[in-house]
């Protein structure tokens, strides 16, 4: 009974108009309750106008121009922000997202993070141009710097623009086996943050040849796109089996006035940039005979038309058998035939070999490697890939330092450096260098210059340093050069020269 008078109050209150409560007075049967119901509700009414009488009020000017210029001032510190982050030289990667990385994501998972990025171009770009005394000639090609990232990074060829981005000379691929392959189980890499280098053992996990080919021909079809090129026969132009170097690219399309070429314009490499060189690395499958070359014949003859220079690695410590390639007899035979089927390509699909080696070998290793090298006629040789020796000095745990796989980064530099010398020496400066092998700095890039390199690469300090590092290597080298009054090229070799 009394929830019904309840909601009979209710329904009265709601429905009276507010001029009925102007005097309120008690409803028949309903008792002082009810009064207190049209009270409350004649107060509300009062407050609700003096609510609606205040926002007349006059608006204080001032309050607009603070929200005006809060706007303005987020827009430009929006944009500020973006143009700092996406320039290499930004501190916040060496300092803070890198070391951020290494505590809290597995070492693979960030490697394949950071190639997500590069692939949606999500990544800073060096906004500043080489110095001139950084130049330096390789087969005939002129780069504007020498630093070049080595293979392992981008292994399938899913990053190439967003790498040339960071600044580098050369981007090298790979490496590349023949038939897909998932490589060797997981974990499989692993940081040795005190000594600032990385454990793999990776064993060339590659999506294999057709698909870095068709990643590679996606490529070459969006350079042609975007730089407004055309031609009646473009989808031949585009065709695998049948595709023209760059430079002919230019002289069998027409040219938009917009984009027109003039003679005064480097020419444009295969890496589709002048000045810059794209290499291919090729690596042998796990199930492949082990004294078999046809994997490495099979790359040159796959990739040969798309690479400024192609690599035969042969010194993986994460493949069975294949360091046994470095042997003498192996090494002539295996590089020959690698000629061989080089030379018979049609002139416009042929591209420098280079082979990779080990800086585990000893002085009469090195010195029956230069030979073949001299011998054959190869176009370079890197020096070096990863090392399976565990120096005493190294200061990370032992659970990490005894790992299987190549060890990489700052540890190796000595090994690798002794090794360019020694090579240097034996081919008396005939044979182009590449230096590779805990390189951080620019004193270690003149160094290696200084032992005989022609140009160098880095690939675990990136990892390490992130993308500022392409810029701080070229400042400090730079810096060093203009100390000493000579260019990159003078260096090369300087130390034999005394």
């Amino acid at each position: 009974m009394l929830s019904m008078r309840a909601g009979v109050r209710a329904l009265y209150c709601a429905s009276r108009p507010l001029s009925a409560f102007a005097n309120p007075i008690p409803f028949s049967g309903l008792g002082k309750s009810h009064t207190l119901c049209v009270q409350g509700r004649f107060q509300y009414r009062l407050m609700s106008t003096t609510q609606q009488t205040r926002q007349l009020d006059p608006i204080d000017p001032v309050g607009p121009i603070l929200t005006v210029l809060g706007i303005a001032v987020g827009l430009v510190g929006g944009v500020l922000g973006y143009v700092y982050i996406g320039d290499t030289r930004a501190s916040i990667y060496k300092w803070l997202v890198m070391p951020a990385l290494h505590h809290l994501t597995d070492p693979e998972e960030s490697h394949k993070l950071s190639i997500w990025l590069a692939k949606h171009s999500l990544v800073p770009m060096e906004r500043t141009n080489d110095d001139g005394v950084l130049g330096v000639e390789i087969w005939n090609k002129r780069l504007t710097n020498p630093l070049g990232l080595a293979a392992g990074y981008d292994k399938n060829a899913e990053a190439v623009d967003a790498l040339f981005g960071f600044g580098f000379g050369m981007v090298e691929i790979g490496s590349v086996t023949p038939q897909p392959q998932p490589g060797n189980p997981k974990p499989r890499m692993f940081r040795l943050l005190k000594d600032k280098a990385v454990i793999n053992r990776y064993g060339f996990n590659s999506q294999g040849h057709q698909a870095i080919v068709e990643r590679l021909h996606a490529r070459i079809r969006k350079y042609l796109f975007t730089h407004h090129i055309t031609a009646v026969e473009t989808e031949t132009l585009c065709q695998s089996e049948a595709i023209l170097s760059p430079h002919e690219w230019m002289n069998a399309t027409s040219v938009s006035t917009k984009d027109a070429k003039d003679s005064k314009q480097p020419e444009l490499n295969r890496s589709l940039y002048p000045n810059r060189l794209l290499g291919i690395n090729l690596g042998k499958n796990k199930i492949s005979n082990e004294s078999s070359d046809q994997d490495y014949i099979d790359g040159i003859a796959t990739f040969s038309k798309y690479a400024d220079y192609m690599v035969i690695n042969i010194s993986s410590p994460n493949t069975p058998g294949l360091r046994s390639l470095q042997r003498r007899e192996s090494i002539e035979r295996l590089l020959m035939s690698a000629k061989r089927e080089r030379d018979a390509l049609p002139q416009n699909h042929q591209s420098p070999l280079v082979v990779k080696i080990s800086p585990d070998l000893n002085a009469e290793e090195l010195k029956d490697i230069a030979d073949v090298v001299m011998h054959v006629g190869m176009d370079g040789v890197i020096i070096s890939n990863t090392t399976i020796s565990r120096s005493m000095s190294l200061r990370s745990d032992s659970n990490l330092k005894e790992q299987t796989g190549g060890l990489s980064g700052v540890p190796i530099l000595p090994l690798s450096l002794h090794a360019v010398s020694e090579f240097y020496k034996f081919t008396q400066g005939r044979i182009p260098i590449i230096g590779c092998g805990g390189i951080q700095t620019g004193e270690d890039a003149i160094n290696f210059a200084k032992a005989g390199a022609t140009v160098i690469q880095v690939y675990t300090a990136l990892g390490y340093q992130g993308p500022g590092l392409v810029h701080d290597i070229k400042r400090e080298a730079t810096e060093i050069l203009k100390r000493e009054g000579k260019t990159w090229s003078q260096m090369i070799g300087s130390n034999h020269n005394k």
